[in-house]
């Protein structure tokens, strides 16, 4: 990227910072800040927690066969993005990645970013289900139920989330031949014709 081009992605992010942003809006943010020459330096998160995402994220959507990891999406870009943009969710989340620390040391004497990790799926699999979690997990269920959204949400908005759901956008349909006879029949109806 060049000098003018990163000038004016700076200027638009300050203009657009004032308005909501569209899941479109957040993947092109978080393709300029990739682009970008320097690595990129989270606005909300501090450092340990920066590094605890990273990590948590990688936990959630792995790399696989059908695509790449989390954070090779730039979902920790989306989420730093989205804490700077959503003070409403700045608390919750700080207190979740605290909550989650806290849980590790008190198990284990470490941090979960220090921890092995089959420790650090001891503790996910404690808060991963709500259903299954115990009272005493709430907090942590909470906390863990919000990163997976916003894992989820920065993932699926990228271009890699796009091309792991194989989504080819609004397609060009030539001519349109009604609802399959199936369904016509499930629902009791018919073309009149």
């Amino acid at each position: 990227m060049k000098r003018r081009e990163a000038v004016g992605a700076m200027a638009l992010a300050a203009l657009g910072a004032a308005f909501k942003w569209t899941p479109a809006e957040a993947r092109r943010v978080a393709g300029l800040v990739r682009e970008a020459a320097t690595p990129f330096a989270p606005s909300f998160f501090t450092p340990h927690e920066w590094e605890t995402v990273r990590l948590l994220v990688d936990l959630i959507i792995p790399r696989d066969e059908r695509s790449g990891s989390a954070t090779e999406a730039g979902v920790p870009e989306f989420m730093d993005f989205m804490m700077t943009d959503r003070p409403d969710g700045q608390t919750a989340m700080r207190g979740g990645l605290a909550w989650l620390d806290n849980e590790c040391i008190e198990r284990f004497g470490k941090s979960f970013v220090t921890c092995s990790d089959g420790e650090r799926t001891t503790v996910l699999d404690e808060i991963a289900y709500p259903k299954k979690a115990k009272p005493e997990m709430s907090q942590g269920v909470a906390f863990f139920n919000m990163f997976r959204d916003l894992t989820a949400s920065g993932f699926w908005s990228s271009k890699m989330g796009v091309d792991d759901l194989g989504y080819q956008g609004n397609t060009f349909v030539a001519e349109w031949k009604g609802c399959p006879p199936e369904a016509l029949q499930k629902l009791g109806v018919r073309y009149e014709g």
